[in-house]
């Protein structure tokens, strides 16, 4: 356990010493959590975002036709027409 004192500055601020910002991997920009408890404060780094998973995009577009069955979605699909054609949407 690495245990440091510090003073707090006339606008509030407090430095963490260099040895603990390595030892936690906190760089300039961290963003941190002050939390009160009984005993003092406890400072934490912020949790990263979460990212999304495949699951969390269920739902995501709608559609609104007659549902369409697993093997018909599951079919290869064919492409035919002249792709140098302009004239073709969404080539």
């Amino acid at each position: 356990m690495t245990i440091a004192t510090i003073t707090l500055s006339r606008e509030g601020q407090i430095v963490i010493p260099k040895e603990i910002r390595d030892k936690l991997h906190w760089g300039a920009g961290q963003e941190l959590i002050i939390d009160i408890t009984e005993s003092g404060v406890l400072l934490r780094s912020k949790p990263a975002e979460r990212k999304l998973r495949l699951e969390d995009l269920r739902g995501f577009m709608k559609y609104d036709g007659s549902p369409v069955s697993t093997e018909k979605l599951c079919q290869p699909v064919e492409y035919a027409g002249n792709w140098d054609d302009p004239e073709q949407p969404n080539r």
